[in-house]
């Protein structure tokens, strides 16, 4: 197989229908969020799950016009449980009005921390997205599962994103909502010291021996054929991985002169999250002893061989 052959077959057709909850398996309707940005492709999506019994998985940003879009969907309905997947401001915030509206149980991994502790001067770039209020009633365990009418939910820990990213696997259909551990539109973002790319590569890795044969993703549609997509993944990262320790060979020290070269043809907009991603690989690369530098791998950092 060739290496293009290997790399993951992007989709990026997306019709988000925003304010209109639409069914994309039984049982199961989506909601997208009008929060549309480079980061969030059209919008995050909202599941709701059940049809008397309800769970909703990732109410989304406190915005007026999806929750009252949301509230409309669930008209007539028991919302019994929230399931947030991680604490980014797109995805939890709403919980807090769903919850006082209707007094669910809103169940998570935890509250919000990052992968690592900073470093001494360091600035979390993304403290401003980290939604550092959330609270969940309950916390879900690695396989600890929710139960309403007609379905069960069971919690699949994937750090890597966040530290505290869980996806959720709703048993008996083969359905896992991968929230941004895994979308078919583009990779996930995974930024320290909020997320650890050894972390992810491992919840990759997690994945790979489940039988799961659809993902509803945070963002974007669904993931078709989940071992494919999933294996390419991670060859896509462990390639990435490679062009880093080649700039590093050729003579780049700084993540910036890594990022002109090996983001060349991405959108300038999303290079700081580029740099961040290097920054992700190249702690893991420290820590296995491949790539050098002094003191802790910084943004700014000087990085030389192995």
């Amino acid at each position: 197989m060739s290496d293009d052959q290997a790399l993951p077959r992007f989709v990026t057709t997306f019709e988000p229908h925003h304010g209109i909850a639409v069914p994309v398996a039984d049982g199961v309707q989506r909601l997208t969020a009008p929060n549309p940005s480079p980061f969030t492709f059209h919008g995050t999506n909202t599941y709701i799950v059940g049809q008397k019994s309800v769970c909703v998985i990732d109410p989304g940003p406190d915005d007026d016009a999806h929750f009252d879009a949301l509230m409309a969907a669930l008209k007539g309905r028991d919302v019994t449980h929230i399931a947030v997947s991680h604490t980014h401001r797109d995805h939890s915030p709403l919980a807090r009005r769903l919850k006082d509206k209707t007094r669910a149980v809103v169940v998570a991994e935890g509250p919000h921390r990052p992968a690592r502790p900073l470093f001494q001067g360091e600035v979390n770039p993304f403290a401003e997205s980290s939604d550092t209020d959330f609270v969940p009633d309950r916390t879900l365990a690695d396989g600890e599962s929710l139960e309403g009418d007609g379905w069960r939910l069971s919690a699949v820990h994937t750090p890597g994103h966040t530290a505290n990213h869980a996806a959720f696997a709703l048993e008996d259909a083969g359905i896992l909502f991968s929230a941004d551990h895994v979308m078919a539109w583009a990779t996930s973002i995974v930024a320290p010291p909020d997320g650890a790319m050894s972390d992810y590569m491992a919840s990759l890795d997690r994945l790979l021996e489940r039988q799961d044969s659809l993902y509803l993703p945070g963002h974007g549609g669904p993931v078709e054929d989940p071992q494919t997509f999933v294996r390419a993944l991670r060859t896509h990262r462990l390639m990435r991985e490679e062009a880093i320790l080649a700039r590093i060979r050729s003579g780049d020290r700084s993540i910036a002169d890594m990022v002109k070269v090996i983001y060349a043809t991405t959108d300038p907009r999303l290079h700081g999250a580029a740099a961040l991603s290097v920054l992700a690989h190249l702690e893991d690369l420290v820590e296995r002893g491949q790539v050098v530098t002094e003191g802790a791998p910084r943004l700014l950092g000087d990085y030389r061989p192995g």
